[in-house]
């Protein structure tokens, strides 16, 4: 059962919760208020959520680990606030998680058991602090996008591990320290944004196997050192390191 609806709305019902057949719903584009409602956690045969583009509050409520089905989840673009729930571990078949353009604030360890997580988007909220070591479990990624937050420390070792990324985004925050060294290993990378942070010392020579890189930001870090030869063997489409 599928329902699309692109109409005007005011508010989700609580009583959407007895669409128990539902496996797609579309919300997105309205000028939706107020906040997902608890009920929505009852509709456990949704494969497909899309709340995008409108002008939801409060939290996302815990009852949304329910929905052990779904593969896609999109709440792009509302208003929301707190954390991700801890219990969005439950979402064993999520694949693409969009949560950007948001004011979430905390994200919790359990999200790095999201086993089957292709595309994982956090970027513009205000979540803080150190990015997640365990990041690196989340083997199926191939789009991780953390940048326009505020996070802080080092970026992890432990990210070289996503060894099928193609876009990782982490400008735009507080990072500091080195590039590391395992971020070599992520061989398959087209898109690679680090400007805007703090980070300081050389370009690691593992960097440079980074074969398949067309779009690299680098600029507006503290980074030394002298750029390899290398760099001139890539067929970039957009290369920026000015500002170091």
């Amino acid at each position: 059962t599928h329902v699309i609806i692109w109409m005007l709305l005011i508010l989700i019902p609580s009583e959407i919760g007895n669409l128990t057949n539902l496996t797609t719903l579309y919300l997105r584009d309205n000028q939706l208020t107020g906040v997902i409602p608890s009920e929505i956690g009852n509709l456990t045969n949704l494969t497909f959520l899309n709340l995008t583009n409108n002008q939801l509050t409060g939290s996302i409520p815990s009852s949304i680990g329910n929905l052990s089905n779904l593969n896609y989840l999109y709440l792009r673009n509302n208003q929301l606030t707190g954390g991700i729930p801890s219990s969005i571990e439950n979402m064993a078949n999520l694949k693409y998680l969009d949560l950007s353009i948001n004011q979430l604030g905390s994200i919790p360890l359990e999200i790095t058991n999201l086993n089957n997580i292709q595309v994982l988007r956090l970027e513009n909220n205000n979540f803080g602090g150190n990015i997640l070591s365990e990041i690196g479990n989340l083997t199926t990624l191939t789009t991780l996008r953390l940048d326009n937050n505020q996070f802080i420390g080092n970026i992890p070792q432990e990210i070289g591990a996503l060894t099928n990324l193609t876009y990782l985004g982490l400008s735009s925050n507080q990072l500091t320290g080195e590039i590391p060294a395992s971020i070599g290993n992520l061989t398959v990378l087209t898109s690679l944004g680090l400007n805007v942070n703090q980070l300081t010392g050389k370009i690691p020579t593992e960097f440079w196997y980074l074969i398949n890189l067309e779009v690299l930001s680098l600029n507006d870090n503290q980074l030394t050192g002298i750029i390899s030869d290398n760099i001139c063997d890539y067929d970039f489409t957009y290369l920026d390191i000015s500002n170091n």
